[in-house]
């Protein structure tokens, strides 16, 4: 037998050190965001001879193409190419879910903004010269450019979807009460700090290297693959870390990799394609604008009895990823209410506009928008307080099923509502607020609350799947990696926190390392709230397997059985002896035992029936509760959060910190959505927003001063996660809610009992201001 390299020591076990988990620590990459030493894909020094590339879009919303005229890029000195349709040596296909959405424009453009065709040039002020030169002719046809119009036409990508339990229209029509509303939302742009950006470089034998910024590296080798006419094996897709990504690199993602990719095939040398943030905003997917319309029947205590729901999304101009947004709208658009009687419509409306995507929350946000605006239409309108109407409607026993038959297990908010209310003090704040509204005619406040009851899994079963490779070294080290991408969401340190506390190791001896289809195959997205779910259980159980590998060899060294090896503290321990990580794992080393594995794990207990729409496509609910408070100017519209108090349910927190954190960012970029962030296009379809210039997002001065985030405490997850924690990516972002609710409720203080405020959203100022001249005429 090989000894380890020093003698065994004996001193006394210690006391277990603080596990790797459930404990804050600093994201793997904080310093170096904030220094500047992060790499991201714009920072890579170019290979030698690298290309430029710049983009020729459509200016009609929907023409057909009569001609392209390239010959003035391209004698244009430091042009190599333009790259056009008839470049691509495979099919011209880079649709996500059906096939379809073209790369480039070949016959037609769809939109104001689709890509026809690519510049290659020496740097990348003279490809944007050049793509200037390209002169595009064509023939317009008459575009849809309104969700409106769609509606009215029928102008679909795909058959209605329809989630139904029960019959609600006998109940309908019998209930005391029978109220029709609707409100609209609309979309919203990524904007994220990275813009969209692909290097992609040819190697030997025809293989392509592509440093995409994309969430779905498997998706991005696929459909590079499709393009080029080549096995997957022949296309490696790599990512460090993205500067943001919030879906909107989830699918979008392949555009631009995809054409850098086939300008390097047809030129030979490696090419780069970063859009400016004006391309960016006018060639890629939104979040889906949705028009919400309900007819619901009450009791008189504000019960909900049946309930006909429609949601109709703006698609964009093809079909993208909206199956699965429509599909998670639909199934969010209970939220935390039973309805005894239920029908769900999802409508995938077409129109001449950017092809709308994911975005956090993946429908989600705009189903429970219906429900937290058809529940304040039945406290409103019935005067009833609209918590405890919240709290009537609640799931419940005897009343768990939800409209695609799921049972709701573990349900929390009603415990969780008891103890916000209290650590609000929302009470005394709704007698305030009352008060000031009543001696207040030009400043008035809202108060309102929100919950959130969000499915964590993809709705597409077999995307619930997820890889990891971990190798231990013969000095103690490990690196970790996985099939879940960085994009400053704390993936990475949490899923080498998991890896420590299996070790017994300080996080620091574990390097996650960069993203890349060659080391992890096959992969499901970074999306939908999984990504610690799905790659921490695989990187988990990779490090298990290796851990019983050593630990078989430390009771061999120990001559103790394997049970009593424990691996805490950076030594490994069986009753009062131990060693060193490292000494155990070059004892391994010279054992010829193997210290690398890979990790595999699927969601359990899943399934769902897309003919039917019925099945168990969640394997938990994570839940959270929301108490905001803002002030309105009435003669002028603007308003002001005042404080936002929000109780959080992530389960056992792996990082509490990094968790934290994505509350708090989640909840603002959701009042963002709902209040400022404003998409318009022109008569003609062209994006007018396209720049923080016309474009608001918020910023630190939008922070409420009092803005309190409290995780719900001992409460591990009943499901068997990795370590019993939740999701926490994109929940948060629905509480938002609260603070559109009190802006209707500050709104709805100017009119009498019973009216109910006609905000849409986004709630900008322009829109409060006509919402309180119409309370005034109210």
């Amino acid at each position: 037998m090989t000894m380890p390299p020093s003698p065994l020591t004996m001193p006394p076990s210690p006391s277990a050190s603080p596990s790797a988990v459930h404990v804050t620590a600093a994201h793997d990459s904080a310093l170096k965001h904030t220094t500047g030493e992060a790499i991201y894909i714009d920072d890579m020094p170019l290979p030698r001879g690298a290309l430029h590339l710049a983009l020729v879009t459509s200016a009609w919303a929907h023409a057909r193409i009569t001609g392209i005229d390239v010959g003035a890029a391209l004698a244009l000195p430091g042009v190599s190419a333009v790259i056009t349709a008839k470049d691509i040596i495979g099919p011209n296909d880079i649709g996500a879910i059906v096939p379809g959405e073209v790369l480039l424009a070949e016959d037609l453009v769809e939109y104001v903004g689709h890509p026809i065709a690519a510049v290659c040039a020496r740097d990348e002020d003279t490809a944007r010269r050049a793509a200037a030169l390209v002169t595009i002719e064509g023939a317009p046809l008459p575009p849809v450019l309104a969700l409106d119009a769609a509606i009215g036409d029928k102008h679909y990508l795909l058959p209605p979807s329809v989630f139904l339990r029960g019959d609600p229209d006998p109940d309908l029509a019998r209930a005391p009460h029978r109220l029709t509303g609707s409100v609209r939302v609309g979309g919203q742009d990524h904007f994220y700090l990275e813009t969209q950006v692909a290097l992609a470089i040819p190697g030997e034998d025809r293989d392509m290297l592509v440093h995409s910024g994309t969430q779905h590296p498997t998706e991005v080798q696929h459909l590079v693959a499709r393009l080029l006419s080549l096995d997957m094996n022949a296309v490696t897709v790599e990512i460090r870390r993205m500067g943001g990504g919030f879906g909107g690199k989830e699918s979008q993602a392949t555009l631009v990799a995809g054409i850098a990719a086939v300008a390097a095939r047809v030129t030979g040398h490696p090419c780069k394609l970063r859009l400016d943030r004006d391309t960016d905003m006018e060639v890629t997917g939104k979040r889906h604008g949705f028009l919400l319309s309900w007819d619901v029947g009450v009791d008189d205590e504000g019960r909900i009895l049946a309930v006909d729901m429609t949601l109709a999304a703006d698609c964009g101009w093809s079909i993208d990823l909206s199956p699965g947004v429509v599909s998670r709208a639909l199934s969010h658009a209970d939220n935390a209410y039973f309805y005894p009687h239920v029908r769900l419509t999802g409508l995938y409306c077409k129109t001449n506009r950017q092809s709308n995507t994911a975005f956090r929350g993946f429908g989600g946000p705009q189903g429970m928008m219906a429900a937290e605006a058809m529940v304040d239409h039945i406290a409103r309108t019935l005067q009833l307080d609209p918590v405890e109407t919240r709290r009537r409607n609640f799931y419940g026993p005897g009343r768990d099923i939800t409209p695609y038959h799921q049972t709701v297990e573990h349900f929390r908010l009603p415990a969780m509502l008891e103890t916000l209310l209290a650590s609000a003090d929302y009470a005394t704040r709704r007698a305030s607020v009352d008060a000031f509204n009543a001696t207040n005619p030009t400043l008035r406040k809202g108060l309102a609350l929100s919950p959130v009851k969000f499915g964590v899994s993809f709705n597409k079963p077999e995307m619930n799947q997820a890889g990891a490779l971990v190798h231990v070294y013969t000095d103690g080290s490990v690196s970790l990696n996985h099939g879940g991408t960085e994009m400053g969401q704390g993936l990475f340190v949490k899923v080498a926190q998991v890896v420590a506390a299996v070790f017994g190791l300080d996080l620091d001896r574990i390097k996650p390392t960069a993203t890349t289809t060659g080391k992890v195959p096959n992969t499901s997205p970074t999306a939908a709230s999984s990504g610690t779910d799905l790659n921490g259980m695989a990187a988990k159980i990779a490090a298990e397997t290796i851990r019983a590998r050593m630990a078989e060899q430390a009771a061999a060294l120990f001559e103790e059985p394997v049970e009593a090896i424990r691996f805490e503290s950076n030594r490994v321990f069986a009753g009062n002896k131990s060693l060193s990580f490292p000494e155990l794992a070059e004892a391994c080393h010279g054992e010829r035992i193997s210290l690398s594995s890979t990790g595999f794990y699927r969601t359990p207990k899943i399934h769902f029936d897309r003919t039917t729409n019925t099945g168990r496509p969640f394997l938990y609910f994570a839940h959270g509760l929301a108490v905001s408070e803002v002030a309105i100017d009435t003669l002028t519209g603007e308003w002001k959060p005042l404080r936002v108090d929000i109780l959080h349910d992530v389960g056992a927190s792996l990082n509490p910190a990094v968790d934290k954190g994505q509350i708090e960012g989640g909840f603002i970029q959701g009042m963002g959505w709902l209040t400022m962030e404003e998409l318009v296009w022109d008569k003609v379809g062209r994006l007018r927003t396209h720049a923080p210039s016309t474009y608001k997002i918020p910023t630190a001065r939008d922070v409420p001063a009092v803005f309190t985030v409290e995780l719900l405490a001992d409460a591990p997850n009943e499901e068997a996660t990795v370590f019993r924690s939740k999701a926490v990516g994109e929940p948060p972002l629905v509480l938002a809610l609260s603070v559109w609710l009190a802006l209707r409720d500050a709104v709805g203080s100017l009119a009498p009992a019973g009216w109910v405020p006609p905000l849409a959203a986004p709630a900008t100022p322009e829109k409060i201001l006509m919402a309180c001249e119409e309370a005034r005429r109210a």
